[in-house]
C-alpha cells in the first residue's frame, strides 16, 4: 500500500442559486492525517461528496497524486484508491465479517470459491493493526469493532485515501484513542492517507497533522496544527471573537437537600419486549446537573421516554418533590417539568407547523395565550413568540414560518425557548446538541447551565463525553440498562468513564 496526496483546486459546487462551495483549495499531505473542520452547513460534507464522486463538483479541479482527476461517480473515486468510512454503519448485521467484506468489492465473480476468499482474508487480516475473527457475524461485534470493520473494509477494498465522517461518534473514549492512534500510525508509515471530519478538538489535536477549517462554504483557514492554538480554530470556525464556554460562576449545589427527581428502582421494556432498563436507580437534587454517560443502546433512550410519558414503567416507581409521577401533561405542567429531547422534529414539534405554534404547545390553553379557558388568542401567540425567538436567536425569526424548514440548531433553539420560557423544576435533557454547529451548541449548553443555576434538577443524558464533562456536576455510567458506576463531575476521569460504558467493573477496573 502506498499513501496517496489528493488536491482540490478551487473547488465549487452551487445547488441553484445558493453557493455550497466557493473556491476551497485543500492540500492533504501522502501519509498525513488532515482534519477538516467547520460548522453545520459550512461545506465539509459537500466538498468530500465531491472527492468520492457522489456529489461531482461544479467547478475547480481534484489533483491526486499531482495529476488531475475528473471524478463523477464513486466508481471514479474506487478506482483512484480513495474510500470514505461514513459516520453511521453501513455493514450488513446479518452477514459474517468474511461476507461483509467480500461482498463489498466491485469485481465479484457470479460464483463465489469462498474457500479461497477465506484464505485470501485471512492473509489480509495478518498485515492488518487490527484484526477481527472472519467468521463472527457482525451482529455480534461490539461498536467499536463495527468501525474497524468499517476502516478494514476500506483497506481490503484497497483504497491509499480514507475519508473518515466523525470516525468517534459511536466509540468508547478508549475505543476512540485505539482506532485513531492505529490509523495515524499507518500513515506515519506511509500506508495510507486520512482526511477526517470531525468536530472534537481533542481528535484534532491528539491525531491530525494539518487542518483546514470551512465556514459558509469558504476556506477560511489551513496549517500546521501544532502550529495552530484551539482558539484560533475557533475563531476561524464561528467568524467571531466570542467563543463562549460553559465555565464560569456556577453555584454550589446545596448538601442535604432533599432530591427533585428520585428513579427508584425502575425497569422498563424496550421495543423489542425484552427489559432495556433494569433496576434502574438515581436521584437529582435542585441546582445540580447529573450526567448519565453510556454508549447508545444501553437504555437511555427507555429512560428519557419512560420520564417524558412516552414508554411506560415495568416496575418500579418514579417521583417528583416526593410525589408519584407518572408524566401525564397535567403532572409535567403542575411539577413544571420540561424537557429537550433528541431528535426535536420527530419528538418534541409538529414540523408543518408555525414556530409561533409550535412554542405555544406547552400553554397554548392557559393564559395570557387562552382567555376565558377557550379562546385562543392569536396575537398573544405571536407576541409570545417573537418574544422568545429574540431571547434564544432562533433564525430565520418569522413566528408564522414551518418549523420543520429551520436547520436543526434552530429546531433545538425553538424548543429550548418553549421549555425554558417558564421556571422549571425538573429539566430532562437527551443528546441536546449532537450535529448541531459551535455557534448553537455554545448557545444551548450555557441555557442548560442557566437553568441549572436557577435551581432546577437537570438530567442530561448524552453520548457525547466532551459534553457531559464539561457540564455535569455528577456523572452516572450506564450500561446494559443499569447504572455501573457514579462519580463527582470534578473528579472524573475520562478512562475510567470509558472503561465502565464498555462494560468493565470494578474489578478489572
Amino acid at each position: 500500500m502506498r499513501a496517496l496526496s489528493l488536491e482540490t483546486f478551487n473547488a465549487g459546487k452551487y445547488f441553484g442559486g445558493f453557493c455550497a462551495l466557493d473556491n476551497v483549495s485543500l492540500r492533504v499531505r501522502a501519509g498525513s492525517v488532515h482534519a477538516l473542520l467547520g460548522e453545520n452547513g459550512a461545506g465539509k460534507s459537500t466538498l468530500v461528496k465531491g472527492i468520492v464522486g457522489y456529489g461531482p463538483l461544479d467547478s475547480g479541479a481534484i489533483l491526486v497524486d499531482g495529476r488531475e482527476q475528473h471524478i463523477n461517480t464513486p466508481r471514479d473515486a474506487h478506482r483512484l484508491h480513495i474510500g470514505m468510512v461514513y459516520q453511521h454503519f453501513t455493514v450488513a448485521p446479518g452477514l459474517s465479517v468474511a461476507e461483509n467484506l467480500v461482498l463489498s468489492r466491485d469485481d465479484l465473480p457470479w460464483r463465489i470459491d469462498w474457500t479461497a476468499e477465506r484464505e485470501r482474508l485471512a492473509a489480509f487480516m495478518a498485515r492488518m493493526p487490527f484484526r477481527l475473527d472472519i467468521a463472527r457475524p457482525v451482529s455480534h461485534l461490539a461498536a467499536g469493532e463495527k468501525q474497524k470493520l468499517e476502516i478494514l473494509k476500506q483497506l481490503y477494498l484497497d483504497r491509499h485515501f480514507i475519508i473518515l465522517d466523525e470516525p468517534t461518534s459511536v466509540l468508547t473514549p478508549q475505543e476512540a484513542d485505539e482506532v485513531l492512534g492505529l490509523l495515524r500510525d499507518m500513515a506515519r508509515r506511509g500506508e495510507v492517507s486520512i482526511l477526517m471530519i470531525t468536530h472534537k478538538f481533542r481528535e484534532v489535536r491528539q491525531y491530525a497533522d494539518d487542518v483546514t477549517v470551512l465556514r459558509k462554504g469558504r476556506q477560511v483557514g489551513s496549517a500546521a496544527v501544532a502550529e495552530t492554538p484551539q482558539e484560533q480554530l475557533a475563531l476561524w470556525m464561528m467568524g467571531q471573537t466570542d467563543t463562549r464556554t460553559v465555565a464560569g460562576a456556577r453555584p454550589p449545589v446545596a448538601a442535604n437537600v432533599p432530591p427533585r427527581l428520585e428513579v427508584d428502582d425502575v425497569s422498563i421494556v424496550g421495543d423489542k419486549g425484552t427489559l432495556a432498563v433494569t433496576g434502574l436507580t438515581l436521584a437529582v437534587r435542585p441546582g445540580e446537573i447529573t450526567g448519565i454517560a453510556g454508549i447508545s443502546g444501553n437504555g437511555q433512550r427507555e429512560l428519557t421516554e419512560a420520564l417524558l410519558g412516552q414508554r411506560k414503567v415495568h416496575e418500579g416507581r418514579i417521583r417528583i418533590n416526593g410525589k408519584p409521577y407518572l408524566a401525564s401533561r397535567r403532572e409535567m405542567q403542575r411539577e413544571r417539568v420540561y424537557s429537550l429531547p433528541e431528535e426535536p422534529l420527530r419528538n418534541a414539534c409538529i414540523a408543518g407547523m408555525s414556530v409561533a405554534d409550535n412554542l405555544a404547545l406547552r400553554n397554548y390553553d392557559q393564559a395570557p395565550l387562552c382567555r376565558h379557558g377557550w379562546f385562543i388568542d392569536r396575537r398573544a401567540i405571536a407576541g409570545h413568540a417573537r418574544r422568545l425567538i429574540d431571547r434564544f436567536q432562533v433564525r430565520p425569526p418569522e413566528p408564522g414560518r414551518p418549523i420543520g424548514t429551520l436547520s436543526g440548531g434552530n429546531v433545538q433553539r425553538a424548543v429550548l425557548a418553549r421549555e425554558l420560557a417558564e421556571g422549571v423544576a425538573v429539566l430532562i435533557v437527551s443528546n441536546p446538541v449532537f450535529g448541531l454547529d459551535f455557534n448553537s451548541v455554545a448557545l444551548i449548553h450555557q441555557r442548560i447551565v442557566e437553568a441549572r443555576n436557577q435551581g432546577a434538577a437537570v438530567l442530561l443524558l448524552s453520548e457525547d463525553l466532551d459534553e457531559l464533562l464539561a457540564l455535569s456536576d455528577r456523572i452516572l455510567v450506564i450500561h446494559g440498562g443499569r447504572i455501573c458506576f457514579a462519580t463527582d463531575g470534578a473528579d472524573a476521569d475520562r478512562a475510567v468513564l470509558g472503561h465502565y460504558m464498555a462494560g468493565g467493573t470494578g474489578n478489572d477496573a
